[in-house]
């Protein structure tokens, strides 16, 4: 079969991602940043939220450089009454929304009797509930176009229980069960639901918590790789839904 041809072929059976309008929960560091550079270079609209001002517009003056619409939005994804004023402000401002990635989220470590019931419940709060309610205030959206995906990060921590790691590890199987039970709600509406496990990525919570450093590009996945994926995700045609993926280094 000729070559030009087959191009041709996976040239058009690829969605096209431009003018797309994206929001990227804790998107202004680490793998949510890196999502929304992607996105940008993709030419889709994408709106980022966190808690640090700072840090959000810094990466929106970056994604600006793009020549896509980038805006931001400071709230706590584990508060619904800010959760909900904030999308709907952020709906206001982009006028429809086709792509949510759920990213935020925070780890905990201490042994299961040592830890503080107050931080536990706070990485439950921030990791499912927040999950939850942002999801929750943007579905309705999707819905009523009858299209869109959602992008939902939990992590191998979800797969498999470690010690000393019990709430967060809670929380992301957690997160697991809540994705894969929307995905086959909404499947009938067009609406793509994918549940991601990446292994240890780079980034400043896993160098803080001492499971990688910076000098570990060649042994540790990087935050491209995980916006990488997302991206090739997104682009498969309609019919066709990747509906989970664990993303590792080939280093162990």
């Amino acid at each position: 079969m000729n070559s030009d041809f087959l191009r041709h072929k996976t040239f058009n059976t690829l969605s096209d991602l431009k003018n797309k309008k994206a929001i990227i929960t804790d998107g202004g560091r680490g793998l949510g940043k890196a999502t929304a550079i992607a996105f940008a270079k993709e030419g889709i609209d994408v709106a980022i939220t966190g808690r640090n001002e700072k840090v959000l517009k810094e990466t929106v003056a970056e994604l600006e450089t793009y020549g896509v619409t980038a805006i931001y939005s400071v709230f706590d994804v584990g508060n619904y009454e800010e959760v909900k004023n904030s999308i709907a402000s952020i709906l206001k401002t982009l006028g429809s929304v086709d792509i949510l990635v759920n990213n935020a989220g925070i780890a905990a470590v201490g042994s299961f009797n040592e830890m503080e019931v107050s931080q536990w419940e706070q990485t439950i709060q921030t990791n499912l509930m927040g999950m939850y309610y942002v999801t929750k205030a943007v579905l309705p959206h999707l819905l009523s176009q009858n299209s869109g995906d959602i992008i939902n990060v939990s992590s191998t921590a979800g797969l498999n229980g470690n010690p000393n790691a019990s709430a967060y590890s809670a929380s992301k199987f957690a997160v697991i069960g809540m994705s894969e039970s929307l995905m086959k709600e909404v499947r009938k509406n067009n609406i793509r639901v994918i549940t991601l496990t990446p292994s240890t990525i780079e980034t400043d919570m896993t160098i803080e918590l001492g499971f990688a450093s910076k000098d570990s590009q060649e042994t540790v996945l990087q935050a491209e790789d995980f916006a990488d994926l997302i991206v090739a995700g997104l682009k498969l045609p309609r019919r066709a839904m990747l509906k989970s993926a664990a993303l590792w280094s080939t280093n162990p």
